[in-house]
């Protein structure tokens, strides 16, 4: 009895180090600018913020789309306040993680910031329209 409970503990522990491991351990990092389009917290048990962003290296080409997900409800937030801006994500690329439970893409979004535009070229998107007297 004694034999297969070391056993089982055994298990559990590389278990719970693997997991440990590719939460922590990032594969690689970077960052992407663009458009976010999307970003909708989806799940039926493990809810995680996905979502999608246009990139456009030119104007006039086609833009590619980069998906995301985010675990950070505050990242969350902050990428729905600046939706429709250009922005910079910050990522870290895990690889490893065996279920969908952790998100439905290999890219965690850790921070956001708006790319602000360069001087001489046109706005990413219109002013807002003058306010009005009442």
């Amino acid at each position: 009895m004694a034999k297969g409970a070391a056993i089982f503990l055994a298990v559990m522990l590389l278990v719970a180090g693997y997991f440990w491991f590719v939460l922590n351990w990032s594969y690689s990092t970077g960052e992407r600018a663009g458009w976010v389009q999307k970003l909708s917290d989806k799940g039926w048990i493990c809810k995680t913020w996905e979502g999608e962003m246009a990139m456009v290296s030119m104007p006039g080409a086609m833009s590619e789309k980069f998906y995301f997900t985010i675990l950070d409800d505050a990242v969350a937030e902050q990428v729905n306040k600046v939706m429709g801006r250009r922005v910079s994500l910050y990522y870290e690329e895990r690889v490893g993680l065996p279920t969908s439970c952790f998100g439905e893409t290999r890219y965690y979004v850790k921070k956001v910031s708006v790319v602000q535009e360069a001087p001489g070229t046109a706005p990413t998107q219109p002013p807002p329209p003058p306010a009005t007297k009442q």
